[in-house]
């Protein structure tokens, strides 16, 4: 028979026991359901249920580790939840659906892409990946160097729609848009009359647009060939230094643990490129 005394107890078979005695017993049930669903480590699980004597254990070590876990869980709903709206663009104008070059009712290519990530930014999504192409058909041009011109011109109105309607309204000025490669291309090749290009990571372009950055300048420059950088070298170290100041982080105390030390992005390098802030 389980029956109630008062609001400070319970009677289970004849004796009584405290209120927060079952309370603790119903969390730690309830703790060995998300340890299971949550795979927390079955030490933790085995010192939790010794008593009452491990209650500190739990509050220091498990509740953490359990929150943590729980973290994605409900980010994840939120995503669910906010998605169908998020993706919907029938309420979109056409001025604002003829800006980005995109067809009502599309929901492909670069277009779709730049459109989608300005409502993502709308609703605080904080950081957001745009690939123009996949594994073929894009930039690679090992080929023929001259397959970047159709590429770059698929996304030159497109970008310039997101960075006009960001503008128009008012996200642009803590929105900052980074266009960037893992490495640019050789502006020569070792056979004469080759069309395609190599791999060049000595001197190439990146722009940022918005979010502190000054408009309207070019920092550095190629010497005449395009082979290394003449002036005002920014290392991709000094780039992430930069991108990381503007979004209100210092590189120097940004690190993840990893193999028994803490890494930062920008390894012991990097120095915030100042020349390029508004």
């Amino acid at each position: 028979m389980f029956s109630s005394l008062k609001r400070e107890t319970f009677s289970v078979g004849g004796r009584v026991f405290p209120m927060s005695r079952i309370l603790k017993l119903f969390v730690l049930s309830l703790f060995a359901i998300a340890a299971a669903f949550f795979c927390l480590p079955s030490s933790i699980v085995q010192a939790v249920r010794q008593g009452d004597d491990q209650a500190h254990f739990f509050e220091a070590r498990v509740r953490p580790v359990l929150a943590a876990r729980i973290k994605p869980f409900e980010t994840a709903f939120g995503m669910q939840k906010e998605a169908p709206e998020v993706f919907d663009l029938s309420k979109e104008t056409d001025a604002t659906l003829s800006l980005y070059g995109l067809e009502r009712g599309s929901t492909k290519g670069f277009a779709w892409q730049c459109l989608v990530a300005r409502r993502m930014a709308e609703r605080g999504v904080r950081f957001i990946e745009l690939v123009d192409t996949g594994a073929s058909k894009n930039w690679d041009a090992h080929g023929d160097i001259q397959t970047h011109a159709p590429l770059a011109r698929n996304v030159d109105q497109l970008i310039a729609g997101l960075l006009k309607d960001l503008k128009s309204r008012g996200m642009l000025d803590d929105t900052l848009v980074v266009w960037t490669t893992e490495f640019g291309r050789t502006p020569f090749h070792e056979k004469a009359n080759a069309k395609g290009r190599e791999h060049h990571a000595r001197a190439y372009s990146s722009w940022l647009a918005g979010g502190g950055v000054k408009g309207g300048i070019t920092y550095g420059s190629s010497d005449d060939y395009g082979i290394d950088v003449a002036d005002d070298l920014m290392h991709i170290h000094d780039f992430h230094a930069t991108i990381l100041h503007l979004m209100g982080m210092d590189h120097t105390k940004l690190t993840f643990h990893h193999a028994g030390r803490d890494f930062r992005l920008t390894d012991v390098h990097g120095n915030v490129v100042k020349k390029i802030l508004a």
